[in-house]
């Protein structure tokens, strides 16, 4: 089928991610004002060369449909929405021939959803997740927290790649991996990265507490 794209600079969408999206450009007013008459989807897709605004981009080749949800429309034109992340695709060709990107696509195909080496990586990755949260909470004083983790290990793995503050490339490599155990394995070990730095980070929040007489804060190493 074919999607119009949207390419982002630092946004990797998942399936099941809501993302909230200001459109501001004529091109992409364009395209979601088709999106909305058609009723279709748009494809949302990292950048890999180029920038959001001017010239069309260079994306990378896996990204996610995007369902639009809500609309605000503002008296000048642009549009404020809320999208849903879908499914994965992979975009097969490049099409230029309107004022926005489109792309020939297929759905990325998902493989060993099922397996007992999903089941035991999801079951591993578990724990990790909830500490990675509270950690995360502690380090940027806020209250997060994690409804009841899904069973399914495909659906942990959606879930675990929307929460993990990492950079874009690292959520793009989760999201073109078509294994769901390989994809359990690198978010593991991408959360074990983190929780080291976050650790990292606590602790030295509590010497700066300390020395401080109990003063809240965070001092940055030089």
């Amino acid at each position: 089928m074919e999607l119009p794209i949207f390419p982002l600079k630092n946004v990797v969408l998942f399936p099941g991610m809501v993302l909230p999206l200001h459109i501001f450009e004529p091109r992409y007013r364009e395209m979601i004002n088709r999106c909305i008459d058609e009723q279709i989807p748009f494809g949302v897709v990292l950048i890999q060369e180029g920038q959001e605004v001017g010239e069309a981009a260079t994306p990378h080749m896996i990204g996610t449909a995007a369902k639009i949800v809500r609309v605000e429309r503002l008296p000048d034109g642009r549009m404020n929405i809320t999208t849903l992340g879908t499914e994965r695709f992979e975009i097969l060709e490049l099409h230029h021939k309107r004022s926005y990107l489109t792309a020939t696509v297929s759905t990325l195909r998902t493989v060993n959803g099922s397996t007992r080496a999903a089941v035991k990586m999801a079951q591993r990755i578990r724990s990790r997740l909830v500490e990675y949260v509270d950690l995360l909470s502690k380090v940027n004083d806020t209250e997060l927290s994690l409804d009841r983790l899904p069973e399914d290990p495909l659906s942990l793995a959606f879930l675990v790649a929307i929460a993990l503050q990492v950079p874009a490339e690292n959520k793009q490599e989760t999201l073109a991996l078509q294994s769901v155990p390989a994809m359990l394995a690198h978010e593991y070990n991408l959360l074990s990265k983190e929780l080291v730095v976050l650790k990292y980070m606590a602790d030295t929040m509590v010497e700066a507490q300390a020395m401080n007489g109990g003063i809240t804060g965070y001092i940055f190493p030089n």
